[in-house]
C-alpha cells in the first residue's frame, strides 16, 4: 500500500510541474498560402504490368 501513495504523490508533483509551466498561446494563426502545382507535362506510365492476380509480372 505504500508503494500505492508513493507513486500517488509522483503523479500529483508531476501534474503540479507540467500545469506550473504556462501552454502557449497564439493571439493570430497565419498560414501560408499555398501554391497550386502544374499538371506533369507527360503521362505517367508503369514501366512493367500485371498480367494476372497472382503477381507474376511480363518483363
Amino acid at each position: 500500500m505504500q508503494d500505492v501513495d508513493e507513486l500517488t504523490c509522483l503523479l500529483h508533483a508531476w501534474r503540479e510541474d507540467i500545469d506550473s509551466v504556462p501552454f502557449p498561446t497564439f493571439a493570430e494563426l497565419l498560414i501560408p498560402v499555398q501554391t497550386q502545382r502544374s499538371a506533369p507535362s507527360r503521362p505517367v506510365t508503369a514501366s512493367v504490368q500485371v498480367t494476372n492476380t497472382t503477381g507474376w509480372r511480363d518483363l
